[in-house]
């Protein structure tokens, strides 16, 4: 019996076929409590609310050219489901402006999609102390505050804090 030759282009086309199969598998439905659904617990209980509310005043601190780059990277980590990656850069970030409440509240962030509830409670208390009393970011603590207590079973503390995410709102004013 002879032997029959694959050509490299059938290679490729089978291993594409293979990679892309797998990659259709891996993504087909989510359960309840996988990442993603905590990736959109973090979108819809705590961006979009602090987003609709933000026609304020807005505090936000001035940040090395680097830094923005590695927000900026961590954010496409993070859109992409690398959770470790973008905790990595955001940290990468932080030793270099390590006061900076923005970086501190989007590692909070980060750790509520990875379901470290006291690591995101943590940086989002942090991110408070040192950040604005008003805007967006002031909100967003408080909301990550409240969820992060809510998981870890402080009902009143998450109450709490989500009547605090809305003081963080002050509107604009009417006129002068």
């Amino acid at each position: 019996m002879a032997k029959r030759k694959i050509s490299p282009y059938r290679t490729g086309i089978l291993f594409l076929t293979v990679l892309l199969a797998l990659t259709l598998v891996g993504c087909a439905g989510t359960r309840p409590g996988s990442p993603a659904t905590a990736g959109d617990e973090v979108d819809s209980r705590v961006r979009d609310p602090a987003r609709q509310d933000s026609e304020g005043i807005q505090v936000f601190p001035l940040q090395n050219p680097a830094v923005k780059e590695l927000l900026a990277d961590a954010g496409t980590a993070e859109s992409m489901g690398d959770y470790t990656q973008a905790a990595t850069l955001l940290e990468r970030a932080l030793r270099i402006q390590p006061r900076d409440p923005e970086i501190l509240q989007s590692l909070a962030e980060v750790h509520l999609h990875i379901r470290d509830y006291a690591q995101a409670l943590s940086f989002a208390t942090r991110s408070y102390d040192l950040g604005p009393r008003v805007g967006e970011i002031c909100s967003r603590n408080w909301r990550t505050i409240s969820v992060a207590r809510e998981h870890m079973g402080d009902h009143g503390g998450s109450v709490e804090a989500a009547s605090r995410a809305k003081q963080c709102m002050s509107t604009k004013p009417r006129s002068l």
